[in-house]
């Protein structure tokens, strides 16, 4: 009969093996203690990792914990990586996706009013999986209103909105149109 696995080896393979971030509780359920010793367990394999130079690393996102490439090696693998990324999102969905992401929950009308046009590239971020319904408006016709998902924070690497650039004041155009 084998040893049971070291904590370590149980969280490496929870973080390769989910295919998704995994949650601090789900660590602590994992291992059997509580979160914050399920924290500074995660911490230390981190850093065995990095100390160890096996050329992938732990990075806390949109919540929980992968494991991801450091940015130093992404280049090398290159020509292993397939499929080929998606193409660039253009200028008019990264601002209709800036709108959402810092006034959220928001109505697509509400978007055109802010971007004085259409707001037709909310499609596209649908369908990337970028932004999603997430209710409905209490205004005349119950409009749909349009939030950021999981896959928006994991894309840029966000654990959470609170990581968004703060605006000044309440006019971002600044940003959107550069």
């Amino acid at each position: 009969m084998s040893p049971p696995p070291t904590p370590h080896a149980l969280i490496g393979a929870a973080l390769l093996a989910a295919g998704r971030p995994v949650t601090r509780r789900e660590v602590a359920g994992l291992l059997g203690l509580p979160e914050e010793a399920a924290a500074r367990a995660l911490d230390e394999f981190g850093a065995v990792l990095e100390g160890a130079g096996l050329g992938f690393t732990v990075e806390a996102v949109a919540g929980g914990y992968r494991l991801v490439v450091p940015p130093g090696l992404a280049a090398h693998l290159a020509p292993l990586l397939a499929p080929p990324p998606l193409p660039t999102l253009s200028a008019a969905a990264l601002e209709v996706l800036a709108v959402v992401a810092y006034r959220q929950p928001i109505t697509r009308a509400e978007i055109e009013a802010m971007r004085g046009g259409s707001a037709g590239t909310v499609v596209t971020l649908q369908e990337r999986e970028l932004v999603k319904v997430v209710g409905r408006s209490p205004a005349v016709g119950q409009p749909l209103l349009y939030g950021t998902t999981e896959k928006f924070l994991l894309e840029f690497g966000l654990t959470g909105l609170n990581e968004l650039p703060p605006l000044d004041g309440a006019d971002f155009s600044h940003l959107l149109r550069g």
